[in-house]
């Protein structure tokens, strides 16, 4: 695992499969390397194009919110549910952490510097390509049915308790700004 990728994803030792680790992380660096965007970019972009030029929430601030509030989630599910309802915490924290992975090929930079759906994006939004920069990557199904179904797209299939707390808690961090009372 890169350094750039340690800084920009602590959470990745929440991961306790190594391997589920690496192949996270590894993921990260491909859409890096493959991206316009450099990992400085994901603390001053926004973190959706759909919420009007005003935002100020950034992309990484977006996505590691997304991360705990599941984690704390998955944990409390646990706690109160266990075996009558088990999550899968490395899949949990993994499918969080590679939600949003896909935007770095779906957003390019106009020559100001701001952010805006690029042609990649225009024909495969990021659940698409997240799903397909993981797969190289060796993140299993159980993850990348997360990424798959975490936006609108995976409204139509039958999600994992995983990808029910990602899909929720990306949810509910991103409608508020869409539609605040005040």
């Amino acid at each position: 695992m890169n350094d750039t990728v340690k800084k920009l994803w602590p959470e990745l030792e929440w991961i306790t499969d190594g391997d589920l680790r690496e192949k996270t992380a590894r993921t990260w660096e491909t859409a890096l390397e493959r991206s316009v965007l450099k990992a400085q970019d994901l603390d001053r972009i926004p973190f959706t194009l759909l919420c009007g030029p005003d935002l100020k929430v950034s992309f990484m601030d977006h996505k590691r919110c997304v991360v705990h509030i599941a984690k704390a989630s998955g944990e409390k599910m646990n706690e109160f549910f266990g075996d009558d309802l088990p999550v899968n915490m490395d899949v949990l924290i993994s499918g969080a952490i590679l939600a949003d992975v896909g935007k770095l090929l779906e957003y390019e930079l106009d020559p100001s510097g701001k952010a805006v759906q690029g042609k990649y994006g225009k024909y495969l939004r990021h659940p698409f390509s997240g799903v397909s920069l993981a797969e190289e990557c060796g993140v299993p199904p159980e993850v990348c049915h997360i990424i798959a179904s975490h936006a609108h797209e995976g409204d139509l299939v039958k999600r994992s308790t995983e990808a029910y707390i990602v899909h929720h808690a990306d949810f509910m961090t991103f409608l508020p700004f869409q539609g605040r009372l005040v």
